[in-house]
């Protein structure tokens, strides 16, 4: 009965020591701290973050990079998806269509791919996260989900803020 009982406590300790770890060390998962995210997204959301209102967070998120870019390309006529997505385009720049531009195009498929890839991640992003929030009132997101769509709002802006501004000639 004793070799039981210590045994019992033995597997207790382990568990103890176990949760103990865990605790002090964490998952060994990354964690992501929205204060590391762009500061246009964390800047913008603060306050609503820390008062529990994530869907208006978000909102907020997505008129900020709005702003930004709107100012940055000079263009308040178009908004959201429509603007960054002829921001990114692979067109050439005309007339008061001034583009975004990540680095010298090399004429590669990589840089193709960048720019057309920013373009849709923009569209996705105020199509698939902005829209329904602005449109679903009566559905608040959990803290978990939204800090996953304001780390993708805070990729986009980082887009936004390193790319450089072609114009026409």
């Amino acid at each position: 009965m004793t070799s039981h009982r210590e045994a019992a406590h033995r597997a207790i300790a382990q568990l103890e020591a176990e949760q103990e770890l865990i605790d002090n060390l964490g998952s060994g998962a990354p964690q992501l701290d929205a204060a590391t995210l762009h500061p246009w997204v964390w800047g913008s959301v603060q306050g609503l973050w820390s008062s529990g209102h994530f869907r208006e967070a978000m909102g907020m998120a997505a008129k900020a990079i709005n702003a930004q870019t709107q100012a940055k390309l000079g263009r308040k006529h178009l908004s959201e998806a429509k603007l960054l997505s002829d921001a990114f385009s692979m067109k050439p720049p005309a007339s008061g269509q001034p583009r975004f531009r990540h680095g010298a195009d090399d004429g590669s498929d990589n840089y193709r791919s960048r720019h057309e890839g920013a373009g849709s991640f923009a569209r996705g992003v105020y199509s698939a996260i902005r829209s329904p929030i602005a449109h679903e009132l009566d559905h608040e997101l959990e803290e978990n989900e939204a800090l996953e769509q304001l780390a993708a709002f805070s990729i986009l802006a980082r887009w936004v803020d390193e790319a450089d501004v072609e114009t026409a000639p």
